[in-house]
């Protein structure tokens, strides 16, 4: 048995050893996502736009009840760094400001990009985006680091544009914090 990883390893990696960990990744079991919060950490792009856009996020998982699905949303985050307190970016009444809302969904009939086999993928495209909304693109495929641990994910951005699964070279963590903290309804 092999020593797991840890988001410090996964930050240490560059594109091509984060893709292998997409390869060798392990099915993710949505019952567990279930009700979670994860730091979502960006682990490929250059420091300047880390600086312009993010570094850290918040990824989350919740079971719809009218579907039965596992859906989730992003919520923007204050930059104070991936070991700083997690404070959301709030509007003007108080409510965290979240995007990109997806289901959870099986990759099992799916065709993704330098033949990527896994059990899952984040379906953006069925979350009910606003149009302004870019994240509506994604189909993101989702793995577990370690073999039986929900602790730490590795996911890598690919976008659906008409027929085209389009992969970029953009990969992000997301590790355990804990228990869903608020529950945000999908967009109208």
């Amino acid at each position: 048995m092999s020593t797991p990883l840890t988001l410090s390893d996964l930050m240490a990696m560059d594109r091509h050893a984060l893709h292998g960990v997409m390869e060798r990744g392990h099915p993710l079991d949505p019952d567990a996502l279930a009700g979670r919060m994860y730091l979502g950490v960006d682990l490929s792009l250059p420091d300047f736009a880390r600086k312009l856009l993010w570094h850290t996020f918040r990824k989350t998982f919740h079971r719809d009840e009218a579907t039965g699905e596992v859906r989730g949303w992003n919520v923007k985050m204050k930059q104070l760094g991936v070991d700083g307190p997690r404070e959301p970016l709030t509007d003007r009444r108080g409510r965290p400001i979240t995007f990109g809302h997806y289901r959870v969904r099986s990759a099992e009939c799916a065709c993704f990009p330098k033949g990527w086999r896994g059990a899952h993928f984040l379906d953006y495209g069925a979350g009910r985006n606003t149009f302004f909304d870019v994240a509506r693109f994604g189909r993101t495929p989702l793995v577990a680091v370690n073999e039986g641990s929900q602790r730490l994910l590795l996911g890598w951005e690919v976008f659906a544009v008409g027929p085209w699964m389009l992969p970029f070279p953009l990969y992000w963590a997301l590790r355990d914090e804990g228990p869903l903290d608020q529950v945000v309804p999908p967009p109208r």
